[in-house]
């Protein structure tokens, strides 16, 4: 089972990663420039730029749709008008603002849907299933206007009642749990955060923390939820490092594991989630348990950013504060320990990735 759902995910994400991974690093180098002093953000070089890489991200649902519609052979215009109803300006606009929708008696809850994954793969699933007594049952003759109009009338009413609000339930779960242990105690919250991040990341709930920590920065100037996951980003490279030497023998998943430690290095995980720690439990833990470890390093050290920006060694300057020195050191922690567990289970992970 756990092989099927990995050749899934897989085959969704491998016909995108070169793309995803290039976004990921000139994305990087545009932030790191304007800490630099080099860009301003209001130049038309970096606007144009980071539009590109930033909206690569953003219309996630549109590339995963894409590959879902190749993998899984439903229509792939009608697959496309799911996430074009998705991220349709007017819906976002209300929809992931905290606010609702009325849908004749019932009402639409307020989700997040850009850069989101399980929404927009449970839809095509759905769709999947209902294409096929389309297929069967609907004349030939009418077929080419009608199946659209059923799929559509039948699919993006569930999408919106109820898939859109799964990976936003996720988060809000954890992100809960996150205050509460925090209050009791920020070392456990840093472990836990750390620890959790990245699988959140793989269902896509990892944006439902994005409100509340800007929220917070904009009522109090400070956030202490961003500064605990530099660890798992790291964590996630030196797993992926791990993993190209441990895949010396399979060129291919040696040059993704490269790419993947590359784009985690520089802040950006999913190359690394997607082609590296999705091929076995082993690595996946790996990482999450370098990343609790160096969230429960800045948790100890009390680390705060000042604006919003996913942590990095390139956006680093937003954490300088009270405890930046134990925010910069959980970096290269999180990535040796990350590294050394995965490559302590070289023979194991060897079967399940060649």
């Amino acid at each position: 089972m756990y092989k099927k759902i990995v050749n899934q995910i897989s085959g969704l994400f491998l016909p995108i990663i070169n793309v995803l991974t290039a976004a990921s690093i000139i994305k990087s180098i545009l932030i790191l420039a304007v800490s630099a002093g080099v860009l301003s953000p209001e130049s038309g070089v970096y606007m144009i730029f980071y539009a590109a890489c930033d909206g690569f991200f953003y219309f996630l649902p549109f590339f995963l749709a894409f590959t879902a519609s190749k993998q899984w052979k439903t229509d792939t215009f009608i697959t496309l008008l799911i996430p074009v109803a998705m991220l349709y300006p007017d819906i976002t606009a209300i929809l992931e603002n905290n606010m609702t929708l009325p849908f004749g008696p019932l009402t639409i809850p307020s989700s997040i849907y850009h850069s989101s994954i399980i929404p927009v793969l449970l839809a095509i699933g759905l769709l999947k299933l209902v294409e096929k007594p389309c297929d069967k049952f609907i004349p030939e003759a009418v077929r080419g206007f009608l199946k659209p109009i059923v799929c559509i009338l039948i699919v993006l009413p569930i999408t919106f009642l109820f898939f859109g609000r799964i990976g936003t339930f996720i988060g809000d779960f954890l992100t809960k749990i996150f205050y509460t242990v925090y209050d009791f105690n920020p070392v456990l919250a840093g472990g836990f955060m750390g620890f959790i991040i990245q699988p959140m990341v793989v269902v896509g709930a990892q944006w439902s923390i994005v409100p509340v920590s800007i929220n917070s920065i904009a009522t109090t100037g400070i956030d202490t939820i961003l500064p605990l996951l530099a660890g798992a980003v790291y964590g996630q490279a030196g797993a992926a490092l791990a993993v190209a030497i441990i895949s010396r023998k399979n060129i291919n998943q040696r040059r993704l594991s490269l790419q993947a430690a590359l784009s985690a290095s520089l802040g950006v995980t999913e190359p690394a989630l997607f082609t590296v720690s999705t091929k076995s439990p082993r690595i996946m833990l790996s990482a999450c348990i370098a990343g609790g470890v160096g969230g429960a390093m800045t948790g100890y050290a009390g680390t705060q950013c000042s604006s919003f920006a996913f942590p990095s060694i390139v956006t680093s300057v937003a954490y300088i504060g009270p405890g930046f020195s134990m925010f910069l050191l959980s970096m290269p922690v999180a990535l040796i320990i990350g590294f050394t567990l995965t490559m302590l289970q070289t023979k194991q992970i060897a079967r399940s990735i060649n």
